[in-house]
């Protein structure tokens, strides 16, 4: 039998076997089992979530319990609708289209298909016990990365509509002594600041109704840990984040029972929406992943399935950019934006980014005020166009990009005076100004042309233009469109977020090449669900060193260095005013995509030595950051000081180590830290790198050790003095 044929057999044994057991549906990574208990006419259950089972015959009905009062035996219903005895916060709220306002899903069927060698999709399907209304669970299980993804499908074929009042992404049930929550929070430029507490009796909720920029002060990322606070490399922890990009909600309900129930999806506020017979209404996936040995390994988990999964050219290395923003906001001409190439090339940088106040004749982009959506080239400033500046970029041996914020506009713009009606609005109310702009109705087709052509129109500039940095510097409020019907409005909040992701879609299919930067004031757009129309994200616009570490530490648990834009600004810092030394600000921005975000010609001296130097050394080290496992040595949270990360590549032959004092330590103290990631058998030769001419001061510089020395024994630095750090390669021998 012939290799392909034996695949095909193997295939269909595996559907064939998952049909059969319809009793049972496993969902199964490499690690993980989800195990669930159904029967036709009967609610499907939740019978075990967690490290991958030998044996799961004896799991059925694992997790019921019984209802005190009704003397009930009732399982863990993985998906409750509001109706029957369930009386928590349900997955699915319907009225149907007699006005009855309860429903009650039992199992029907499910398929379970093969993709390729690394994926299985899952699809279960629940209809109502009376009304042709039918949900249809949609898994994807990845093998290698052991990560799950759950979205919903719902439809109907009932006599007249029926209005969707809450439709969740996902509903898991967790059973421990305690649990305790991992949440990001934050505003512009404090993204991703890490919170943990414990979960008691009650709803914990976190949401956001901001419509654009949903995750800069909440994010939908948690971790939940069972039994004790999350540590780094022990412990049970499941992690999860809403891949949608508008309004969410995530709940956190401990029951009477003690347990745990987690429902997440798009955030129901004046969201209902009327679904016609035959229509169909499908939610954002919610990604999933378990972890018994730590946060580390839930970082391993999604870092790879993003590079591999969820961004776009994600087996590519990111070059070092030099961004113009802080080197010269919008006070710039062709001379100063060629002298900053100039500096760049000399620099080693390979990508220069031209920022916002390239655009706008009639009204002139010099300020925040004016322009937005104006997408031609400001002749004043730039005489000879982009395509001018993107063909010297080359020259020189950089690649070029642009800056756009394509969903805006400006009241002061030619845009804005010729569609008014394609303005986010809300019937006579106050359009109300943010930055200066309002916000563009991507629940129209014809906006949605507009921003496309818009994109396509810049890209058609030079063919030399290579990366786009993409911005949003609004959120939604006053929402109302003049698309939509009056009995729809409720449907602005997810028709925005679908007509933006139509869009790229549009793009990625017309320029799959491109490099396209997510941003949104920062961090204020980092979910999964546009991450993978993009390469990287803009992390902060607070590019202070020290706030850095916090705010890096925070996302690369969930999302991987590779796409973690991390620029070196100057000093004192733009948005901070603290000075830093220049050293420090380099080694918390080689942590993950290193760019420079100043003008480079200003680093004078042993200064300028030192930033060439340690450009040239990114791109030595930059395999093992972008593709290698992140481990967190010691958190900045920990409150001692310090902070440390390391990356080991994936063969286990090559590590980085990066070390961070940020207060002062007396010159009796010297900061131990045990690696991680290494092979216990194998010899490494250590080297002190990136640093200022004639600062060598390890004493172990230049010597093998083993990797059980490293991992048992560690490192003793002498990092005394405030904001001093050191960066370590070690290679095997």
């Amino acid at each position: 039998m012939k290799k392909s044929q034996r695949i095909s057999t193997a295939i269909a044994a595996m559907c064939a076997a998952a049909v059969m057991n319809a009793g049972q549906i496993k969902i199964e990574t490499n690690g993980i089992s989800m195990i669930l208990e159904s029967e036709s006419g009967h609610t499907l259950d939740l019978c075990y979530f967690g490290e991958k089972l030998m044996n799961t015959t004896e799991f059925a009905h694992a997790w019921h319990i019984t209802q005190p009062d009704t003397g009930d035996a009732y399982g863990l219903q993985l998906y409750p609708a509001y109706g029957g005895r369930f009386f928590l916060n349900p997955a699915l709220k319907l009225t149907h289209a007699d006005g009855v306002i309860t429903t009650e899903l039992v199992y029907e069927s499910h398929e379970q298909t093969v993709i390729d060698d690394n994926r299985t999709a899952t699809v279960i399907r629940l209809r109502d016990k009376i009304y042709d209304a039918h949900v249809d669970l949609h898994f994807l299980a990845y093998n290698d990365e052991n990560v799950i993804t759950q979205s919903v499908v719902f439809r109907h074929n009932e006599t007249g509509n029926v209005l969707v009042e809450n439709i969740a992404s996902s509903y898991i049930t967790l059973k421990a002594r305690n649990y305790y929550l991992t949440h990001f929070h934050g505003t512009w430029a404090r993204e991703m600041q890490l919170s943990e507490e414990r979960l008691t009796p009650g709803v914990k909720v976190i949401e956001s109704k901001k419509g654009v920029r949903t995750t800069q002060s909440d994010n939908s990322a948690f971790l939940v840990s069972l039994d004790e606070p999350a540590q780094e490399y022990s412990g049970e922890i499941y992690a999860g984040a809403l891949a949608w990009t508008g309004n969410y909600k995530m709940q956190f309900e401990v029951d009477e029972a003690g347990l745990l129930h987690i429902v997440g999806g798009i955030n129901p506020f004046a969201s209902a929406v009327s679904v016609a017979a035959g229509e169909e209404f499908a939610t954002p996936e919610m990604i999933l992943t378990y972890s018994n040995c730590g946060r580390s390994s839930i970082s391993h988990n999604l870092h790879d399935w993003t590079r591999k999964y969820n961004i776009a050219h994600g087996n590519e290395e990111r070059p070092i950019v030099l961004n113009s923003w802080e080197g010269a906001y919008f006070d710039f001409d062709e001379d100063v934006i060629t002298g900053m190439i100039d500096d760049a090339a000399e620099f080693g940088i390979e990508m220069f980014v031209l920022d916002d106040g390239w655009f706008g004749n009639k009204y002139p982009r010099n300020a925040d005020n004016a322009g937005l959506g104006d997408w031609q080239v400001n002749k004043k400033k730039l005489p000879h166009g982009i395509s001018y500046l993107a063909d010297y970029a080359v020259s020189k041996g950089l690649k070029f990009g642009i800056w756009m914020e394509p969903e805006m506009v400006n009241p002061d713009s030619e845009l804005a005076h010729r569609h008014p009606e394609w303005i986010v609005q809300s019937g006579e109310r106050d359009m109300l100004p943010m930055r200066n702009q309002l916000l563009l109705d991507l629940t129209n087709p014809e906006v949605q042309d507009f921003v496309f052509n818009a994109f396509d129109g810049v890209l058609n500039m030079s063919p030399n233009i290579s990366y786009v940095k993409w911005d949003a510097n609004r959120h939604a409020d006053n929402v109302g469109s003049t698309y939509l019907a009056q009995n729809e409005q409720n449907r602005f909040w997810h028709d925005y977020i679908n007509g933006l992701y139509s869009v790229y879609k549009r793009i990625r299919a017309k320029y799959p090449d491109i490099t396209i930067q997510l941003c949104s004031s920062g961090g204020g757009r980092l979910d999964f669900g546009a991450l993978k129309y993009h390469d990287e994200f803009w992390t902060s616009d607070n590019t202070n060193a020290l706030d850095r570490l916090y705010i890096q530490y925070g996302t690369n648990i969930f999302f991987p260095a590779i796409a973690t834009a991390a620029h070196v600004s100057t000093s004192p810092n733009h948005q901070t005013g603290m000075m830093l030394p220049l050293k420090f600000r380099f080694d918390v921005a080689m942590m993950g995509r290193l760019g420079m975000e100043m003008q480079p010609g200003q680093l004078e001296g042993a200064e300028r030595t030192f930033a060439i130097e340690a450009i040239k050394l990114y791109k030595e080290l930059r395999p093992t950051i972008q593709f290698g496992d992140l481990y967190r040595l010691n958190s900045p949270y920990d409150n001692d000081g310090y902070c440390s990360n390391m990356y080991v590549s994936k063969n286990r032959g090559e590590a980085v180590v990066f070390a961070f004092s940020t207060i002062y330590h007396n010159r009796t103290q010297s900061y131990g830290i045990k690696l991680h990631g290494l092979d216990p058998n194998r010899h490494y030769l250590l080297k002190e790198v990136n640093t200022m001419p004639g600062d060598k001061t390890y004493a172990g510089d230049g010597k093998v050790y083993s990797g059980e020395f490293l991992m048992k024994a560690g490192l003793s630095l002498p990092l005394d003095n405030a904001f001093s750090s050191m960066v370590f390669h070690l290679v095997e021998q």
